[in-house]
């Protein structure tokens, strides 16, 4: 006997391969992904690095993706600098404190980022005003500015080289996406500074 509970597993389901497929047939994602890629390889052969932030399940995200670079993704191979910026809880409680909740990040591009350097904001309703708030401190210290945001891409438009805006305004479902293509931006990465012969 099929239960509301089966009814809604079966349409979150749905809705999540009807997003994928979207993601998936459209070659402007591909190009994002690959010139995001370039853009952090560019970074890393010059001795730079990738900062990254978000909130809530975006900050884990940014961990999770930082974790993939400076540990491996597909195979062994050597560490790549990338720093999630959610991970210090003194230098987020004490920014928070003195500053304000909107200071988290940016507070810390300006203090860690340099010119050349590559920020990650992901942020699924774009609107974040501490991720908005980090996009204007790279852009003030000459970092190159990419994003993972949803359908509706806000405020984070108009402050990104590169902006990922998953095809759907469900948060769920854009973070499904985020992950998706954080995984295929580091493997082109990996795959760049490390080739393998096939």
């Amino acid at each position: 006997m099929q239960t509301a509970d089966d009814n809604f597993v079966q349409a979150y389901l749905a809705e999540s391969v009807t997003a994928l497929g979207a993601f998936q047939a459209d070659p402007g994602f591909q190009q994002t992904m690959e010139a995001m890629s370039d853009a952090i390889v560019e970074a890393l052969r010059a001795g730079k690095k990738l900062l990254i932030a978000g909130n809530g399940g975006s900050a884990g995200d940014a961990q999770h993706i930082a974790g993939e670079f400076i540990s491996r993704l597909m195979y062994d191979r050597a560490p790549l600098a990338a720093i999630a910026l959610t991970v210090d809880s003194s230098v987020m409680t004490a920014t928070g404190n003195d500053y304000g909740y909107e200071y988290i990040f940016e507070r810390q591009v300006l203090g860690l980022g340099q010119e050349g350097d590559v920020f990650l904001g992901i942020s699924t309703s774009g609107k974040s005003p501490n991720v908005i708030r980090a996009f204007d401190a790279a852009r003030e210290r000459g970092l190159v500015s990419i994003g993972f945001t949803g359908a509706d891409g806000g405020p984070m438009r108009d402050r990104c080289s590169l902006l990922l805006e998953a095809p759907s305004g469900k948060t769920a479902i854009i973070q499904q996406i985020h992950i998706v293509a954080a995984h295929i931006v580091c493997a082109l990465v990996e795959r760049a500074m490390f080739p393998r012969n096939a």
